[in-house]
């Protein structure tokens, strides 16, 4: 349930107020003993925003929001970076065809896999070699983050499998996902597994740390969530009755309410409220 992405602009980053030009500024734990650097994970239950549709200035409390990967993170504030990891952003789809696709999942009869719902073409991750050529990629995005000064990464599009008519396997999706959460972690960055319940119990297999889960109150799935992530469930609902329930059963999780589109704020329609 990839309802509320939305493909960030790729001037996201000029339309934000300038104090967010700096980098987050959440701690960063020490290597130890010269290994990677230790994970710091997002404040658990702290205030969340979540902003793929445009970079503004966070609400008044807010302490974790989650951003585009050429959005900048915002200052003073716990930053996860939002990288679409199976599948195109639409602004991307010449790059892809252009200059990678033998990458790009083609069904029977020659054509592309297209993610119908958003218009984007599915990434192959059907072989080890196709795996390892798209984790170079997309393990080069999540430098950038870390670079940016992001604090953590949200993979999105794992439940791609599911839209594949049959041609990409959970075994692989599963197989891609920690070859990033690799990428990440070497980086000193925790990574989230994005929606996806159905391979909750594989999360030690992914290598994943915390979860984004959208409209899990709506589709009765938190509990699942926080049976394997605790209380490291960040919660993302676009209608008031869903947003309102989580609210009262899950108080323990960091949840928001956002419009559809997550737009900015004075845009008609956008909408934020979090508890």
């Amino acid at each position: 349930m990839d309802s509320g992405r939305e493909d960030a602009s790729s001037d996201a980053a000029t339309a934000e107020d300038a104090s967010t030009d700096d980098a987050s500024t959440a701690p960063e734990d020490a290597a130890v003993d010269g290994g990677p650097p230790a994970l710091s994970l997002p404040p658990a239950n702290g205030a969340l925003d979540y902003q793929l549709g445009d970079a503004y200035p966070p609400p008044d409390g807010v302490v974790v929001v989650s951003r585009d990967r050429e959005a900048r993170p915002a200052a003073g504030i716990y930053n996860i970076c939002y990288v679409n990891g199976f599948q195109t952003q639409p602004h991307e789809r010449a790059f892809w065809t252009s200059e990678h696709d033998d990458l790009l999942l083609r069904d029977a009869g020659g054509d592309y896999v297209v993610d119908p719902d958003w218009d984007e073409l599915i990434l192959d991750v059907t072989t080890e070699e196709k795996r390892a050529a798209l984790a170079a990629i997309v393990g080069g995005w999540i430098d950038g983050c870390a670079d940016d000064g992001f604090d953590a990464i949200e993979i999105d599009n794992l439940d791609t499998y599911a839209r594949s008519g049959g041609l990409v396997t959970q075994d692989q999706a599963v197989a891609f996902m920690r070859l990033l959460s690799d990428r990440a972690h070497a980086r000193g960055l925790p990574i989230a597994q994005k929606n996806s319940t159905e391979v909750l119990a594989r999360r030690v297999e992914m290598g994943t740390d915390f979860a984004v889960a959208e409209e899990c109150n709506r589709y009765d799935e938190c509990g699942d969530y926080t049976a394997v992530y605790g209380d490291q469930v960040y919660v993302i609902e676009y209608r008031r009755r869903d947003f309102d329930a989580g609210c009262r059963d899950f108080p323990e999780l960091s949840t928001v309410l956002r419009d559809l589109q997550l737009r900015g704020p004075g845009a008609a329609g956008y909408v934020y409220d979090g508890c």
